[in-house]
């Protein structure tokens, strides 16, 4: 069952990241509403790809990372403190409107860079990464490669999903797709609140 977890945690950790509304949901939104779900994806699938390289690039740090966190144990209030203040901008959110003119055969490009040069998805891994390796299992560059495999398909498999639930939501209620990404947002914003909660009560309880 250890290889179901890896390819779990993998694709719940991207989904978790990839809900809240950003550049590549919204080129997905107005593709599919513009053009037609087809184009999306082709936003969506190099978009996952992109997810791929910034996952395995704060991978490789975070065996440093790791190691930074234990001899220096305030950084654990840190991450804490990010979690809350992430959680509660996140509730507040206000949604914004974006446009996505560009010709189809550019999508898969379009997507690739959104993916990948996406500052605040690589500080959501970097993080995300160091309470996988606290809490849940282990992760670093060392990973046998079968089970990192794993790992990573579950990464793009969630980037995939989230991103294809957010392209059929705007076909199906055009006008209702930012109440939902709020909705989303909150929900998200939330959970990061109860888990960052949750991780200062380990800290000083256990």
């Amino acid at each position: 069952m250890n290889w179901l977890l890896y390819f779990l945690v993998g694709f719940g950790a991207t989904t978790l990241g990839a809900i809240p509304l950003g550049t590549v949901n919204l080129s997905v939104i107005n593709t599919t509403i513009k053009q037609n779900a087809n184009s999306a994806m082709k936003i969506a699938m190099s978009a996952g790809v992109g997810e791929i390289i910034l996952t395995l690039f704060a991978l490789h740090y975070s065996m440093t990372i790791m190691h930074i966190v234990e001899v220096y144990g305030w950084i654990q209030y840190v991450i804490v403190v990010v979690l809350l203040i992430a959680g509660i901008l996140l509730f507040f959110k206000k949604q914004s409107t974006s446009s996505n003119n560009a010709s189809t055969r550019k999508k898969i490009i379009n997507g690739f860079v959104l993916g990948v040069f996406n500052p605040p998805v690589l500080v959501y891994w970097m993080l995300a990464l160091s309470y996988i390796n606290m809490n849940a299992i282990s992760l670093n560059m060392t990973t046998p490669f079968s089970v990192l495999l794993l790992f990573l398909t579950g990464v793009y498999v969630g980037k995939i999903g989230t991103l294809y639930g957010y392209s059929k939501a705007s076909l199906l209620i055009k006008n209702k797709v930012q109440d939902i990404a709020s909705a989303m947002n909150r929900f998200i914003g939330a959970l990061l609140v109860v888990i960052g909660i949750l991780q200062l009560s380990k800290l000083l309880f256990f």
